[in-house]
């Protein structure tokens, strides 16, 4: 996991993304401790995620996170994560 005190890594990240590191951890933490076999609170962390990235998700794209997620679809390599995210 990422150590707050890490400065090179928590940089680059918000250099790329504007979110500041104090948010990305609360979301990383939110994250791990999250059920994310319950519907409402996957939905939850999209939102929080769409709204720390200020990128809107439509209603059909949390759907197919929502049902990727929940089912244990969900690819784990960035490379898959990243294309199915910037599908259009």
């Amino acid at each position: 996991m990422f150590q707050k005190n890490d400065p090179s890594i928590m940089d680059q990240i918000q250099k790329k993304t504007s979110v500041k590191p104090d948010e990305l951890l609360k979301l990383a933490n939110s994250v791990s401790q999250a059920n994310l076999q319950d519907e409402a609170t996957v939905r939850q962390l999209i939102a929080q995620v769409a709204k720390l990235a200020n990128k809107p998700v439509s209603k059909e794209k949390e759907d197919q996170i929502v049902n990727a997620i929940i089912n244990n679809n969900m690819p784990t390599d960035f490379a898959s994560l990243a294309k199915m995210f910037n599908k259009k």
